[in-house]
């Protein structure tokens, strides 16, 4: 049997895409092996958010041609439709596809022997009209991601995603809708709902992104459905009420800030202002207090100045978030952004986000010392180490406990007793095997830090 390896860089999106590009493989007979083994074919799915980014793709590729020289290597996603010449010129590559020919790699490809010279199929984004279907309903696991909507009509400054993924487009209702009961037929608790702007869900289909979610709260043996991210300017007192009153509907939101300061939201060219992401949040707590929410934030924009950056601490220090994710600013060709002056000095971006960084760890300890003495619903996803069960609540919480019962795809109440950096410590409710949620049961897996985004 041939083998593959798939990595992936970036977001929950690529990884959904990864999967169901997985799935591809073995219905054609591969076997799945990991990425750190030797195999026939290796797929990178790619990211280029930032230079970091793109800095890590070329020494992946450089490290599995080292390992195994006669490797296939294809690779796919944002940095490929944005460089694909770099990409080639990368000693071992074999086949580079964009973001309208990923989805049909063997269209284009049987990757049974190496290549004289790497293939360039990369169209212009503007071609890439379609969505592609994208789960991770192949792999063994109890969430699995699904994509809804793809592409951005939005013009951030700072921004290459529209370049590398096209204009907004999205799922029917239906087709969603069937993917979703599979997706709960095969065992499955948890759906995480992921695209470039999911709150952009439906527009040019006559939808939106309540109405797809009335529709899926009402499929059997789904327990939860998260929403990866959602743009606070989408974020209607609607949606929010009726995600607010929904149980199943994870009490996880995760809303991209980038700046706290207006001037540098005005340069960033984002669709709100710092007052009205504020009260977004505070209406989020008020109706629920416990509730979990995440904010991305790009440091060292040009333009932010030491009273700039004091602004966004601030603010960040005194809203009720519970985690941040902190990147640095790093200049993207083809962005408008680029041209800005002020440019602020990499030493600065870099002490900058590493005070926002500390930040974002004491929010996280403090929300998560906040769950300690209370009981929570956790689904485990496997065995972190033998008898140590790892897994999430709907708050978004890792939580672990110790068990001699198989705990996997399993929904239990723990009784949190200790907050640890980046996870809780609990121990099981008296009964909670009995309480747990029916479900089919899907094989266990070893718990890894991939598992864990």
């Amino acid at each position: 049997m041939k083998t593959v390896a798939l990595h992936t860089l970036g977001c929950k999106l690529n990884f959904a895409e990864t999967s169901s590009i997985g799935g591809q493989f073995r219905e054609r007979g591969y076997r799945v092996v990991d990425f750190s083994q030797p195999s026939d074919v290796f797929v990178l799915n790619t990211c280029s958010v930032t230079e970091r980014a793109d800095r890590e793709c070329r020494q992946l590729i450089r490290r599995v041609r080292r390992r195994s020289p006669e490797t296939y290597i294809i690779v796919m996603g944002c940095y490929a439709q944005l460089r694909p010449e770099a990409i080639a010129s990368i000693e071992g590559v074999d086949l580079v596809l964009g973001a309208k020919e990923k989805f049909n790699l063997f269209d284009y490809s049987s990757p049974d022997m190496k290549e004289a010279k790497a293939r360039i199929l990369v169209s212009p984004v503007d071609q890439a009209v379609t969505i592609g279907q994208a789960s991770s309903a192949a792999s063994d696991r109890t969430r699995a991601f699904l994509k809804i909507q793809d592409g951005c009509d939005y013009s951030c400054s700072f921004c290459t995603i529209p370049l590398a993924r096209g204009s907004s487009r999205s799922q029917s209702l239906e087709e969603v809708y069937a993917q979703a009961s599979q997706i709960a037929s095969g065992g499955y608790r948890e759906i995480v709902l992921t695209g470039v702007n999911v709150g952009d869900y439906g527009k040019k289909i006559h939808s939106d992104l309540q109405s797809l979610l009335a529709r899926l709260v009402s499929i059997d043996g789904i327990e939860r459905i998260r929403i990866s991210s959602i743009e606070p300017n989408l974020l209607t007192d609607n949606l929010l009420d009726f995600w607010l009153s929904q149980e199943k509907l994870c009490k996880h939101f995760h809303i991209p800030l980038q700046s706290g300061d207006d001037a540098i939201l005005g340069l960033m060219r984002r669709r709100y202002r710092s007052d009205y992401y504020e009260e977004r949040v505070q209406r989020i707590k008020s109706s629920c207090p416990d509730a979990c929410i995440g904010a991305d934030v790009l440091v060292g924009f040009p333009g932010e100045t030491n009273e700039l950056f004091d602004s966004t601490y601030s603010f960040l220090r005194d809203v009720p978030l519970s985690y941040l994710h902190v990147f640095t600013y790093s200049e993207r060709p083809n962005t408008d952004a680029i041209l800005l002056k002020d440019v602020v000095e990499p030493r600065i971006r870099a002490e900058r986000s590493e005070r926002l960084r500390t930040l974002g760890i004491r929010k996280r300890k403090a929300f998560h010392d906040s769950f300690v003495g209370k009981t929570v619903e956790v689904l485990f996803e496997g065995e972190r180490l033998p008898g140590v069960w790892s897994g999430l609540t709907d708050r978004y919480i890792r939580v672990e406990v110790e068990s001699k019962s198989a705990l996997g795809n399993t929904i239990s109440r723990v009784k949190v007793v200790k907050s640890d950096g980046e996870k809780c410590l609990g121990q099981l409710v008296p009964g909670a095997r009995e309480a747990t949620l029916a479900g089919a049961s899907l094989s266990p897996f070893q718990w890894t830090p991939e598992a864990a985004l």
